[in-house]
């Protein structure tokens, strides 16, 4: 898919430094190579092989098929970088989808595909290794007003005002699993079910990295 000629790279992905940047994407990455962060005494093993092999591929995997300049690329260069037509693959967040199927800012929306995270072999996929939860303190002084405010922003009547307004595929993913029992969703998103295949992989109790 590279075509350096057409400004065309095969891949791009996180080089922009900071965690909510590329080590984001590593740590993702990482995973699906059999890495960890610790053993079970707590020592550090960032020097084993299998951090290697991740760094290894990564930065052959941008030296072969990445846009120039990917050090000072995060989410949002990525994304216009896809939308633009310039990146053959991208592997971010989900959030992503509903923005590369927008025809009002993407030039490649109706030739978008969507797949599950790579696996390297281990049996695991490099799927994001974290999700944005609301949650309330025991400190807090307004318990009750946050219940309500979660109640809210997460229940069907708020992903139906979110739907009339933007369309069904803007709707915030990853809420609830009627969302992706609803047929309106289902039409309008084509990674409705990748989403909650992605989801319904992760397996919280793993212990092995």
């Amino acid at each position: 898919m590279t075509d350096r000629a057409n400004d065309i790279n095969g891949i791009c992905l996180r080089g922009k430094a900071g965690w909510g940047e590329n080590m984001a994407f590593l740590t993702a990455m990482s995973n699906s190579f059999g890495a960890r962060w610790f053993d079970e005494s707590w020592k550090p093993q960032f020097d084993q092989p299998e951090w290697k092999s991740t760094l290894d591929t990564y930065l052959s995997l941008m030296a072969d098929a990445g846009p120039a300049g990917a050090s000072s690329n995060g989410f949002n260069e990525n994304l216009t970088l896809f939308q633009q037509g310039k990146c053959g693959m991208w592997i971010d967040a989900t959030v992503a989808a509903s923005f590369v199927i927008n025809p009002e800012d993407s030039t490649v929306a109706d030739r978008v595909g969507f797949a599950l995270a790579p696996d390297n072999g281990s049996g695991k996929r490099g799927n994001w290794l974290w999700a944005r939860s609301l949650a309330i303190p025991k400190s807090s002084q307004n318990a009750e007003a946050a219940e309500k405010f979660i109640n809210w922003a997460t229940n069907k009547t708020y992903l139906e005002t979110v739907a009339a307004r933007d369309g069904w595929a803007n709707v915030p993913p990853g809420t609830r699993a009627s969302l992706y029992a609803n047929a309106d969703y289902q039409a309008a998103a084509p990674f409705a079910k990748m989403t909650l295949d992605s989801i319904n992989s992760a397996n919280p109790s793993r212990t092995d990295g």
